[in-house]
Parts: C-alpha cells; structure tokens; sequence
C-alpha cells in the first residue's frame, strides 16, 4: 500500500508541472503583451474571490425583494430612471454621405481582434464561432455590413444590449452598487469596430497629453509616474502640492448624447460614420439579464456602454470638453508648461500650488461637468495637501459641500500619502504579496513540485502584485530592506524553514539555487520606463526633466526615484544618466551590465 501511495504521488507530480509551468508560459506572454489580462490569470489562480451578490434586491422603497420575477422589475426600473434624459428626438439620419464602403479586410481586422472567452450577448453567438468563420461567411458579414453602412438602416436585433450587472461589493442588495457592462450581438461589435478604426484618427489627436485611460501607449503606470514625479520634484523646491481627486457618479452613464454627437461633427467625421453612431444611440434599447432571464427592454437615452469599443473613445473626447476649460487656470509649471490636471479615463486629479488655486480649478470642474451632464460626487470627492509640515489644512468646497481632507489616498491602486514618500506604498504591496502567498501556500510549499516550478510560479503570481507601480518608487536603503527580506521570506516559506531554525540566507539561496534578484528587477523595470518615456516628446518627459521654479532647501537633500536608479546603474550624475537613455541599445547594455545596489 505504501509503495502504491508513493507511486500515485509520483504521478500526480509529473501531471501537475507541465500544467502549472505551462500557465507560468502563458503568463509571461501576458506581462509582455496584455499585462491587464495578466493580473486576471494571476487574481484566478490565487483564488480572489469576485464580488458576490445576495441573490436579492432593494425595492425603490427600501423593501427586500427575492421574487425573480420582481427583481427583473426592478432593473428594469433602474435602467429606464438611470439612461433616462430629455435628449432631442432626431428623426434616424438617411441620405447620401461620405464615406468609403466596407473592406473585407476591415472585417478580417475586426473579427481577428475580438476576444475570445467572452460571454455572449442578445444574439446568442460566441466570438468562437465567428472566428471560424469561412471565405463564404466573412463575404456575407461584409455585404450584410456594407449594407448597413451605406443606407443608415440598422436592423432591430443589432441594437439591442444585454447588461450584465457586477456587484461593486460583497451582499450589493441596490441596483446603485452594480456595475452595468453591455453585450452586444456580435455583428454589432463587428460593425462598430470598424467605425473606431475610421473615427479613432481624428478623436486622439484632440485628446490631451495629461490623459492616460484608453491611450495608446499609455496606462496607469504613466499616471502613477508624473503624479509621483511633480509631487517629488514641488517638495524639492519647498512647494506645497494641493490635490484633489474627484469622483463622479456614474460618469460613463451620463454622458449626453447630443453633446457628444455636436463634438464628433466639429470634429469633420465622415457623414456615413458619424450616421451609424447616431442612429445606434438613438434607437438602441437594453435589458438586464438575470440568470438566464431578462427583463423588459427599455431605450437607452443617455451614456456610453461599458463593454463596448466605441466608448473608451468617445468618452475620451467628452470629458476633454470639461477639462479643456482649465488650460488658463494656475496649476503647477514645469518646464514652462502649467499642468493642473491628471487622468485617467474618469479617475480625475487637480494639482494646484495654493488653496485658492485648486478650489477654482474645483468650481471649475463641477461647472462644466454639470454642464455635460455629469456630477462630482462631493461624499466620494477627496483632498490631500502633500508638504513636509504636518497638519495643514485645506476646507474647499464643491457645491456647498465640504471636501474631506485626507492624509493618505489610494490612486490607481497606488497609495499617495501626505509626506510624499514611496514608503507606505510599498510596504502595503509587500503586505499584499505576503498575503496573496499563504492563500497558494498549499501549491508554493509543496516539495512534491520541484523548486524550479515553484520559483517560476512565485515570480508569476506573487511579485507582480508586489512589483506593481514600482517604476514610480524612491527606494530608500531601509525600505530596499525591507525588499530583500520580503524575497528571502518568499523562500523560507517555500523551503518550510521554521522560524526557529538557525538557517542563514546564503544557505536558503543555495537550497532554492536563487539569487537575490527582486531588488534588481524592481531597478531594472525603472530603468525600462525612463527610458521609453525620455526617447519621447511627451508629458512624461516634461515632468521628468523640465526645470520647476524655486529653491531648493540647505543641506542634505531628500533621496529622489532618479537618484536611486542613477547609483543603481553606476553613473555619477542624473543628467548623465537621462542623456544616455537617449540610445536605446546603449541604454540596453547599461541596464544589462548594471552593477550596482540590489543586484
């Protein structure tokens, strides 16, 4: 029996690794290529759990309803009052316009983009199924969607949506704390891609540098740098920095669609383009479906669909028109350049010098988005004062409402506290990593998979929540500790060594064949990100090397990001430093020969 067990172990050891090595493979791919799906496969493999609902809802009177019949109802409701508005009705656009007729090419383009593994909309059809797709099947999407285009008559299947509702929190029992994702027939999605692809070059042109959400070439991590990089240079030049980091309400579902339609004309869009935007808008109608079940349609009249490729662009293009107005207002000036704004998609910050400053720029803000239809949430609404003197205070208002005050914020998954520093980030992260390890204890720690895998598994799984942000760090020597002894804690744990046992860490090292390499990765993916930003004319680059008035302090000067990394890579200057980056193969070879702290 003995022997039996151990034969059965063995072999589901060998069945487990070339799985396990296998996702590690496709994981590695996705940090490449689509680092968002990357941290999805990485949530699903520690078992985070989604938010979960209750299975019941709130009546509009506060009554708790578990009737399903009911509870299709009352969504029902809540989309009529929420996509609600006073619009123009506008007879369906028809005539004749410009616009070139729809290539089979486009349509190749369009199918080849679509995702795969997506749950499917009021047609029924997967994006599978559409990828298999024939000679003979593409020509008659083609003609079907030429058709369309050409005459401005959608068919009434293809402008339905099926919301799907994702509660924002464990036990959401009010149709407020979901989230409302649209799906669409797949020819839709088809049809409306190849619209982006012909609108996308005259929107991005007027989308501003300070926006980082549905970019090209951008993302969070963008954000996270310049916000850190002005915080970190303003303390240098003893300037206060006031922020504030605005909240809408559903900013996505409030977007006017006429507002919206009378920018896409300034814009010079193509008529047969700017006719299938219009005409989908205006006669689009929606459902919720509940477990197989849907409830009664209803027209959608206001909001841009969340699930859908046109509207990360277009909703670029509205919230520009709000900021847009604060170009002439104060913020803070680098590099001649006033900057009083950051975002990402809706996740909105206001930089300012002063109090006065920044609660104009609030005003401001609320005004315009008022205008377009979308409200400051003044509860959600925060402000922070980053400074070396403690306890200053800000009261600023939105709409009669005071703005609270806080000592720390978490941006973009990132923590901005008072005092400017990277230290309260990152040992949240570790603290993250820590966590997100015991809950694959049983995979990490198992001695029946060989160290490789389980070393290759960690670096997938765990060190991507503990990496993340980390371009944007100040890695002081204490918290460059605190590093190393998260990563050799990493392999205590993996090794089952007790805490009692007197091991040292080379002798870890050597049992796990490792080295300590966290603290050169995290340098090295600096030393990647300045490198691309300063190789382009762009924002990130502004903030980064352009000169900020003021005076520096007497004596020794606080320890900044570019300080860290320059010792890092064994240059003496930072300027020398940035000026190398220029070469992209020479910045390669420095990174690749680097010698210094962390390595």
């Amino acid at each position: 029996m003995k022997a039996f067990t151990e034969k059965l172990g063995e072999n589901a050891k060998k069945l487990k690794r070339p799985g396990l090595m296998k996702k590690c493979r496709e994981i590695d791919i996705f940090q490449r290529q689509a680092p968002n799906t990357m941290y999805t496969n990485v949530e699903e493999r520690i078992g985070k759990k989604k938010a979960s609902s209750t299975g019941c809802l709130k009546a509009k009177n506060g009554e708790i309803i578990m009737e399903k019949d009911k509870i299709l109802e009352r969504w029902s409701e809540y989309i009529k009052e929420l996509f609600d508005d006073e619009r123009k009705e506008i007879e369906v656009m028809k005539g004749n316009f410009a616009g070139p007729p729809i290539l089979k090419d486009e349509v190749r383009t369009a199918i080849w983009k679509m995702k795969n593994g997506k749950a499917t909309g009021p047609d029924n059809i997967a994006a599978e199924q559409i990828n298999a797709l024939d000679e003979f099947g593409i020509n008659k999407i083609t003609e079907l969607l030429d058709e369309i285009y050409e005459t401005g008559e959608i068919p009434k299947e293809m402008l339905k949506s099926i919301f799907i509702a994702l509660p924002k929190k464990d036990g959401a029992t009010e149709c407020e704390l979901h989230r409302t994702i649209s799906l669409m027939s797949q020819v839709t999605k088809i049809l409306l891609r190849i619209v982006m692809m012909r609108v996308r070059n005259k929107i991005r042109p007027e989308i501003g540098d300070t926006q980082c959400g549905f970019v090209e070439g951008k993302g969070t991590t963008n954000a996270v740098y310049m916000l850190r990089m002005i915080i970190e240079r303003a303390l240098e030049m003893q300037k206060d920095i006031y922020l504030c980091f605005i909240d809408y309400t559903k900013a996505f579902d409030r977007v006017k669609h006429w507002e919206m339609i009378k920018q896409l004309k300034q814009l010079h869009v193509d008529g047969k383009d700017l006719r299938i935007i219009k005409n989908i808008y205006w006669q689009q109608i929606a459902s919720v479906r509940i477990e197989n079940e849907i409830s009664p349609f209803q027209m959608i009249k206001r909001g841009v669909r969340q699930g859908c490729v046109l509207s990360p662009d277009l909703f670029n293009l509205y919230s520009e028109t709000i900021l847009r107005n604060l170009d002439e207002y104060p913020g803070i000036r680098i590099g001649g350049r006033m900057i009083n704004n950051l975002r990402y998609a809706d996740d909105t910050v206001l930089i300012a010098e002063n109090k006065e400053d920044l609660q104009k720029l609030i005003d401001i803000a609320a005004t315009e988005s008022k205008r377009m239809g979308l409200k400051l949430n003044g509860k959600k609404t925060e402000v922070m004062v980053i400074n070396r003197r403690p306890n200053l205070n800000a009261d600023l208002f939105v709409d009669g409402t005071k703005l609270k005050q806080r000592d720390s914020f978490k941006y973009l998954g990132t923590i901005i506290t008072q005092d400017g520093k990277s230290h309260t980030e990152i040992k949240a992260r570790i603290a993250q990593a820590k966590t997100n390890f015991q809950k694959m204890k049983p995979l990490l720690t198992n001695n029946k998979i060989t160290i490789t895998t389980r070393k290759r598994a960690l670096q997938c799984y765990i060190e991507p929540i503990l990496m993340y942000g980390c371009e944007a760090w100040t890695i002081t020597k204490e918290i460059q500790k605190k590093i190393e002894a998260a990563e050799m804690w990493f392999f205590r744990r993996m090794l089952r060594v007790p805490w009692t046992a007197r091991k040292t860490n080379e002798e870890v090292l050597k049992e796990t064949e490792s080295t300590r390499s966290l603290m050169s990765r995290i340098r090295r993916r600096q030393a990647k990100f300045v490198g691309h930003i300063m190789r382009r004319e762009g924002l990130e680059n502004l903030v980064t090397t352009g000169r900020m008035e003021g005076k520096k302090s007497r004596g020794r000067q606080r320890e900044k990001m570019l300080d860290g990394m320059t010792s890092w890579m064994g240059t003496k200057r930072v300027t020398d430093t940035l000026s190398e980056s220029w070469d992209r193969e020479s910045w390669k070879d420095m990174i690749a020969n680097a010698k210094g702290q962390g390595t």
